[in-house]
C-alpha cells in the first residue's frame, strides 16, 4: 500500500509569501546592529524582492523577452 501525498495549499500566493518574507527580513535587519548578520539579512531581503520581480515577470500575461 503507498502513502498518500499531503496536497494542502499553501494559504497565501508566492507573490504573498515572498512580499511578506522581506518585509519580516527587513524588521529583523532594523533590529540589527550594524556588521556581518545585518548585511547578510539585507542580502536576504535584496535575494526576496528579486525573486518576487521575477514571479511578478513571469506570471504576467503576454510575450516575455528572453535576453
Amino acid at each position: 500500500m503507498t502513502k498518500k501525498r499531503n496536497r494542502t495549499r499553501p494559504a497565501l500566493s508566492l507573490q504573498e509569501r515572498l512580499d511578506k518574507f522581506t518585509r519580516d527580513a527587513r524588521a529583523a535587519a532594523r533590529k540589527l546592529p550594524p556588521g556581518a548578520e545585518r548585511h547578510a539579512m539585507l542580502q536576504k531581503v535584496r535575494d526576496g524582492e528579486a525573486a518576487a520581480e521575477m514571479e511578478r515577470v513571469l506570471s504576467s500575461p503576454g510575450p516575455h523577452d528572453s535576453k
